[in-house]
């Protein structure tokens, strides 16, 4: 069996050595051999320093395959990318940050040995920022409502899938990627282990607020509950208008005298205006992915492909 190690890299020319030998090395002692490395540079802002590492690491060790996007594509393009030149029977995913630590792997190889199509990684005590920490508990709560991830599976960047599940997953060529809803959609055995959370090993998480609302939004390409509860809300909004419009009728009625709130009427247009801008633009952001998605429009751009073997 071979195993494939994949991993995005972004401004990690300070770690990612470290990551990439250390785990060769755990996977040795396991006996997981043989195995491969495919590191893709998410096209790093850091003048050619990451490209320079993984190319260093490339021609050190004929296990190393080397990706280089020409633009950022993000954490889940980037390993799409890296999917896509993977050979191994088994698939793992890691960060490149030593977070996902190597000594955690047996974890995940103990449950995935009992036969599970996917076996994620979790943490139950994270070492990311609060700010992140918000930012995937929103992701966790949005995944369990539009696209119905069971309630004990918890998730992270670690995981384990068979090649099965990678040959489906590549299929997926929009440029909205987003991999639970991929993995959710392509099997039910799905199995998830606690493990230590590391501290980084170097710098900084590379996620900003417009990334993980980007990731977030990502979400909606595998659901269709956004559009269903606009509907339902219209229905309820319609329904309380009419008893609304009938009471005010009805006291009309009973109190000729009585004077419509020009102050009343202007909220109600307001806020009305407001559900319906929402609403459109909830369904043209659907309308804009259809759109961009028969316009192709590529999840990465390979710049350059190093591997050994060819």
């Amino acid at each position: 069996m071979l195993y494939s190690v994949v991993i995005p890299c972004y401004k990690s020319s300070e770690s990612i050595r470290m990551v990439v030998e250390s785990t060769a090395e755990e996977l040795e002692r396991l006996g997981r051999t043989p195995y491969e490395f495919v590191l893709v540079d998410d096209c790093s802002p850091d003048e050619g320093k990451t490209l320079a590492a993984l190319k260093s690491l490339y021609e050190d060790h004929d296990y190393v395959k080397v990706i280089s996007l020409a633009r950022n594509g993000g954490q889940h393009n980037a390993i799409m990318a890296g999917l896509n030149y993977t050979e191994g029977d088994a698939i793992i995913a890691m960060d490149d940050d030593g977070q996902t630590h190597p000594s955690q792997l047996h974890l995940l190889f103990d449950a995935f040995d009992e036969g599970h199509d996917i076996v994620y990684g979790y943490y139950p005590d994270k070492k990311h920022s609060p700010f992140r920490n918000f930012g995937s508990w929103v992701n966790y709560i949005s995944v369990r409502i539009l696209i119905g991830k069971p309630k004990d599976l918890k998730t992270s960047s670690f995981w384990i899938i068979k090649k099965f599940v990678r040959d489906y997953v590549v299929q997926y060529k929009s440029q909205y990627t987003h991999l639970q809803g991929l993995f959710l959609r392509t099997t039910k055995d799905i199995a998830c282990v606690p493990v230590k959370h590391f501290d980084r090993v170097y710098g900084q998480s590379g996620y900003t607020f417009k990334s993980l609302v980007s990731l977030w939004s990502n979400i909606m390409g595998f659901s269709i509950v956004p559009l269903r509860i606009a509907r339902n809300l219209g229905i309820i909004l319609s329904i309380a208008g009419l008893i609304g419009a009938l009471v005010v009728f009805i006291r009309k009625l009973l109190v000729p005298t009585m004077a419509i709130g020009w102050a009343s009427v202007m909220v109600s247009i307001w806020f009305f205006s407001g559900v319906i801008m929402i609403f459109l633009g909830l369904i043209g952001e659907y309308i804009g992915r259809m759109f961009l998605g028969m316009g192709n429009y590529p999840q990465y751009v390979i710049k350059e492909y190093l591997d050994n073997k060819k």
